[in-house]
Formats: C-alpha cells, sequence, structure tokens
C-alpha cells in the first residue's frame, strides 16, 4: 500500500501534524505502508515531531499571488502525483484549498478527506453574511465531491452532512504507567494564540482566579508569547502566569499539574485533550461547535461548559481547585476513558477503511 498525504504544513507545532506522524509511523511500522507526505513552503524546515525515517516527504512551492496560485497547484499537485504513484491520496487540510483537489487531481486514485475541523472555523470574529455562506457551501460541496470522508466524531459528521462519510476519531497515542498526582497547584493549557483556539478567553478566566487562589499558577505552552504576555498586563493580570514555547517532550510535563483547560472557539478532536486525560488530569472545555464533547464525558472526566459562559468556566474551576478528591474521582475516569482511543484500535479501523478502498 502506497498512501500519499497532501497537508499545508507538516513541520510546525499543531494536532494535525502531531497524528499525522503517529499515524504515518505506524503504518510504516506495523502495516509495511510506504508513506508520503506533500506539504507546502516547507523545503528548508526540520519537522517538530519525530517521523519514521522511511516516511518520504515533498515539498510544493506555491506563490502567494491568488491568481498564479491555482494553476501553479493543478500543475505541481498532478505532477507529484504520476511520479509517486500512491493508491490512495488522503487531503488533511482544512484551509479553503483542500475542497479545490477533486476538481484539480487528475488521476482516478482514490481521494480521501481527513477532516479535522469544524466547517465554520474561522481566523477571526465573522458576521454573517451571502460571502460567508457562500463560502460554507463551497466547502460542503468540495468534501462531497471527494472518494470518501473520514470524519473524527459523530458531530463532525452531522455538520458536514456528507453522504460517503465513516467516522475515526484520533488516537491516544501516550503509552505510561505515570499520572498526575494532582496535588499541585498548577493548571496548564497549550495552544496557539489564534483566535479560533481562544487564549484570550482563558486569561479573562485566570483574571477573575487568580486574586481568589493566589498560590496557584497557570502554564500556558504557545507560539507566540510576546503578544500573549502583552495581553495579559493589558487587562491586569501581572503573575500566577508562566509562559512558554511548544515542547517536543510536552508528555513529560502532564505529570507535574493538576487540571488542563481549553478555551478554544472551534475544534476538530483535540489532541491535547487525549494527552492530558492519558495522565489522568481532569479537563475543562468549552463546548464549542465539535471536539471536547467527543472526548470529555460530561462531569464524569472533567467539565464542559456553555460556550462562552465565563461564569460557569469558574465555577467549575474553582470547585477543581478546591476539592482535591473531584480531581482525582475525574482524572481517574479520564484515564479509563482513553482506553476508547487506545492506538491500535484506532489503526486498525484505519487499516480496514484504506484496504476496502
Amino acid at each position: 500500500m502506497k498512501l500519499l498525504y497532501i497537508v499545508p504544513k507538516i513541520k510546525n507545532v499543531g494536532g494535525v501534524a502531531r497524528v499525522l506522524a503517529i499515524k504515518a509511523n505506524y503504518f510504516v511500522e506495523n502495516f509495511g505502508y510506504e508513506v508520503h507526505v506533500l506539504s507546502q513552503n516547507e523545503e528548508k524546515n526540520e519537522p517538530f515531531y519525530s517521523f519514521n525515517k522511511k516516511i518520504i516527504f515533498h515539498n510544493v512551492n506555491l506563490s502567494s499571488n491568488i491568481c498564479s496560485i491555482l494553476w501553479s497547484l493543478r500543475k505541481t499537485i498532478n505532477q507529484k502525483i504520476d511520479n509517486i504513484k500512491p493508491d490512495i491520496i488522503v487531503v488533511a487540510d482544512n484551509g479553503l484549498k483542500a475542497f479545490i483537489y477533486p476538481f484539480i487531481i487528475s488521476v482516478k486514485t482514490p481521494l480521501v478527506f481527513e477532516c479535522h475541523g469544524s466547517k465554520y472555523v474561522e481566523e477571526k470574529a465573522q458576521k454573517t453574511s451571502f460571502l460567508l455562506k457562500l463560502k460554507y457551501k463551497f466547502k460542503n460541496f468540495g468534501a462531497s465531491r471527494f472518494t470518501y470522508m473520514v470524519a473524527l466524531s459523530t458531530e463532525s459528521s452531522k455538520e458536514w452532512n456528507v453522504k460517503n462519510t465513516i467516522i475515526i476519531a484520533n488516537p491516544s497515542w501516550i503509552k505510561t504507567d505515570s499520572k498526575a498526582s494532582l496535588e499541585s497547584k498548577k493548571v496548564i493549557s497549550i495552544a496557539r494564540n489564534s483566535y479560533e483556539k481562544g487564549l484570550d478567553r482563558l486569561l479573562l478566566i485566570w483574571k477573575i482566579i487568580s486574586p481568589k487562589y493566589p498560590d496557584w499558577t497557570l502554564d500556558i505552552y504557545t507560539d507566540d508569547i510576546v503578544s500573549l504576555e502583552k495581553e495579559a498586563r493589558n487587562i491586569g493580570i501581572i503573575s500566577t502566569i508562566n509562559y512558554f514555547n511548544f515542547s517536543t517532550n510536552i508528555e513529560e510535563k502532564y505529570v507535574e499539574f493538576s487540571i488542563y483547560l481549553m478555551t478554544s472557539r472551534s475544534e476538530g478532536f483535540p489532541m491535547v485533550l487525549l494527552e492530558a486525560m492519558a495522565f489522568g488530569l481532569p479537563c475543562i472545555a468549552y463546548d464549542c461547535r465539535i471536539g471536547p464533547r467527543s472526548i470529555i464525558k460530561k462531569d464524569k472526566t472533567g467539565f464542559l461548559i456553555p460556550d462562552e459562559n465565563i461564569e460557569q468556566y469558574v465555577e467549575k474551576l474553582s470547585l477543581l481547585i478546591e476539592n482535591k478528591e473531584q480531581r482525582l474521582e475525574l482524572g481517574a475516569n479520564a484515564i479509563e476513558n482513553m482506553k476508547n482511543f487506545s492506538l491500535h484500535k484506532i489503526m486498525s479501523q484505519w487499516r480496514v477503511f484504506l484496504e476496502g478502498l
């Protein structure tokens, strides 16, 4: 089996890069597949995550000029496909460009859309308009033209409502007997500093929490410390937050914390929740359109907060801060829940699907 993944970026930090590294490595090491990864404008970069040496990387350099990008994309993508001759092509890209591939790829090879986000994901706040509705219709039309769509959850499948859809969740990749003691007075969040990830909303929550519990600290791992720290100062938070760059060994950090916080406006199937719960951290997340509710069992492994309800978020976070027994109960349930997302189970589903194509 020869697989070709088409992605916008794969050598950066993020959930899509993380899960593709996990799956590509597994395909090579356990199924003997030949895996190719084609990304864009990453010729000189080194991968952030660890990839098996047998995985073959390709790069295409695309112009930023919208008028020329479609022509160059069609030409270069088809040239690469002709050279690689894959059995199956998987597109893991949630940008508008992803939905063009069914119309520009000339071969009859099965084409799979691996959906990692909400159909309604946006990089900034948007007002409803005719153009915005047209954009979502185009996305749905493009998704329907793939041979198959792989959704990460039932909610995602319903959101897209594409006929040829199967559901395969992201896997919990961490194998460990270690678990967090949940005794430290430390809270963690890991996210890009972008509109969709909502770290600005986390700062507003911590502004309320920090005076109540001054001995508790929040550690944020992100990609833009300067901007986030400036925003925190602007709203009056000058202490109890520690800022760190993304870490390649983040799994070693989780055991130091007692609670995981997510304040995303939009998600796909967040790997950070799987990672945190594998170490027994109770999680709190806003119940955005899709994502957290597919992983967190409400009031069993963590708390799902109605989107933008900051009062309830603060209430539940205060509850966990004050109640160690509650943290331990949710954390134990979280570890047990990770069996549903075991790596071998999820990858077996992928093997049946791909070889069935």
